[in-house]
């Protein structure tokens, strides 16, 4: 049985979240470990300028290792990298700085292959209230509008760095389900990213998608946490929520220097450092638990799952099924075509 034969009998690997230090060592690992979708992350406070500009970076290793990877626009494009043993590499904001203060750009960054984007990224934003404020005042005039928009487009709302109310308020004002892309729940670690009981119920109830977390400092131990403990949580998460609404959002940032974590919370909101969750002695990356190194040990979660009494069903779904449901339904305009079909029907590898 060939390689490409052996990842296609099972059901996919799909990553809601990772930001590494893109290169083609990363690329064979995920490879490796038959990941075959990760969403990554394209801008945290970029403008939509600089944004672009990254776009051109990726696209340049879409060129370089288009025998690893490529750009996924389309739920479709995860049969495609299965088929191709390639990894799909779906776009997404973690703030939305890139479309400025124009709603107008919420459709060209569709355009330009964005499938997610979150409302906040832990402060105030113009659309909605982040997990780190005192005060959460819920999503703002703009905020419902813009929402109305990526539902209109097929852009997905992420509430990952979200506070209650705007999350609980982003679910009932969208027309089409939302995702927490990479979150854990705060019942099991009371981190501020993590999520209430309330938040997730209403999350489940209106079939949005919830992706764990393998980030440290959303782990119960943090990077001590152990297989068998994050496992026996997604079993009581899935009692809440249901399985249907459960994936992996693994967060992880290989290989980035902590100058880049200090970007990531500060941007350019503040001229002081913010080390986030945790004390000012934790700055920089943690590491990460033994278990969950790269991209080539989502098989230990499946391991792990199936140790805890997952049937081999809700397994598959968990590591990248429900995902691919979300995907199916999310993308595509509300006319319900996909556009932009330019990939060829067979692909030279």
């Amino acid at each position: 049985m060939s390689p490409v034969t052996q990842l296609t009998a099972r059901g996919p690997y799909i990553d809601g979240m990772q930001y590494g230090n893109w290169s083609e060592k990363i690329f064979r690992q995920m490879r490796a470990g038959g990941v075959d979708a990760v969403h990554v992350t394209i801008a945290y406070h970029e403008t939509f300028r600089e944004m672009v500009a990254n776009i051109e970076a990726w696209n340049r290793m879409f060129q370089r290792f288009s025998h690893l990877i490529f750009h996924g626009k389309w739920a479709s494009d995860i049969a495609l990298a299965r088929q191709t043993g390639r990894t799909a590499i779906f776009f997404g904001f973690q703030n939305p700085s890139p479309i400025e203060d124009d709603i107008g750009l919420v459709e060209i960054v569709h355009t330009l292959g964005a499938r997610f984007m979150q409302l906040t990224y832990n402060n105030q934003s113009l659309l909605a209230t982040g997990c780190y404020e005192k005060e959460d005042t819920g999503l703002t005039r703009m905020g419902r509008e813009v929402v109305r928009e990526m539902n209109r487009v097929g852009l997905v709302v992420d509430m990952s760095h979200s506070s209650d109310r705007s999350t609980l308020e982003a679910i009932e004002h969208s027309d089409r389900p939302i995702a927490i892309t990479h979150a854990n729940p705060s019942f099991w670690h009371p981190a501020l990213r993590n999520k209430s009981n309330d938040v997730l119920k209403a999350l489940g109830q209106s079939a949005g998608m919830f992706g764990f977390s393998l980030y440290p400092h959303h782990l119960k131990d943090k990077s001590a946490c152990t297989l068998q403990s994050f496992c026996e949580m997604v079993a009581r998460t899935a009692d809440l929520v249901g399985i249907d609404h459960l994936g992996l959002g693994s967060d992880l940032c290989q290989d980035q220097p902590n100058s880049v974590v200090e970007w990531m919370r500060v941007g350019r909101w503040t001229k002081e450092v913010d080390y986030g969750e945790g004390s000012a002695a934790q700055p920089g990356f943690p590491e990460q638990p033994d278990w969950f190194r790269d991209n080539r040990d989502f098989e230990n979660i499946e391991s792990g799952l199936r140790a805890v009494g997952f049937c081999a069903a809700d397994i598959s779904a968990v590591m990248g099924g429900n995902w691919l449901k979300f995907f199916e339904s999310s993308f595509v305009p509300d006319d319900g075509r996909e556009t932009a079909k330019d990939r060829p029907t067979e692909v030279a590898i």
